[in-house]
């Protein structure tokens, strides 16, 4: 059984989403350093007040940006597949976790349901002025490639990580980006007030 090296973060990796990072801890710079030499995955999990999730997110070293003189590194990860700790090990400098791979249920989400979670962010990312290509979304995996590109709640990026159903988590997500969109654009217009003309129009 190999264990998966853990890199506890104050950040939820969803599948097929990037991460990027800079390592300069030297337990951690051993680990990607193993990870970089042995083409081998590690784990992104949340770290809590106390300990770690229950639930993570392995992570492919896409690539190494920058390598720095003294051992630094600068690199773009890439979410792949949930994980669950069944037990930590401690023997390194690093955690290391005996996990099992978390499938999604069987079924799909209905074309409704994509569509709609899509619209609504897409509306969240036109208030930002930015766009996001959603070709590259892999089947069942539409609801982490929306929640990925936006700066949601942790508790929620995990509440969605744990969740086993794309129906679901696009519910989920759904629900969520209607409660946020009409806060944005009323940020948003009080921004545009704000910054206009300087005569109070």
């Amino acid at each position: 059984m190999t264990l998966l090296p853990l890199f506890p973060l104050d950040v939820v990796l969803l599948p097929g989403t990037p991460l990027p990072l800079h390592i300069f801890e030297p337990r951690y710079k051993e680990m990607i350093g193993e990870c970089v030499a042995n083409e081998a995955p590690f784990g992104v999990i949340r770290a809590l007040e106390e300990g770690i999730a229950d639930i993570g997110c392995t992570a492919e070293i896409v690539t190494v940006t920058k390598e720095y003189p003294d051992g630094r590194l600068d690199l773009i990860s890439e979410g792949r597949h949930r994980f669950e700790v069944l037990q930590l090990n401690e023997e390194r400098s690093f955690l290391r976790a005996d996990i099992l791979l978390v499938p999604d249920e069987a079924g799909s989400a209905t074309e409704e349901a994509r569509a709609r979670a899509t619209q609504l962010h897409m509306e969240i990312l036109s208030l930002a002025g930015a766009v996001q290509d959603l070709s590259t979304a892999a089947p069942g995996q539409l609801s982490f490639h929306l929640a990925g590109s936006l700066p949601l709640e942790l508790d929620f990026k995990q509440k969605l990580l744990t969740t086993r159903s794309e129906g679901e988590r696009l519910q989920l997500l759904t629900a969520y980006l209607d409660e946020i969109l009409p806060k944005l654009r009323r940020a948003m217009t009080t921004r545009q007030r704000a910054g206009g003309n300087g005569h109070g129009h």
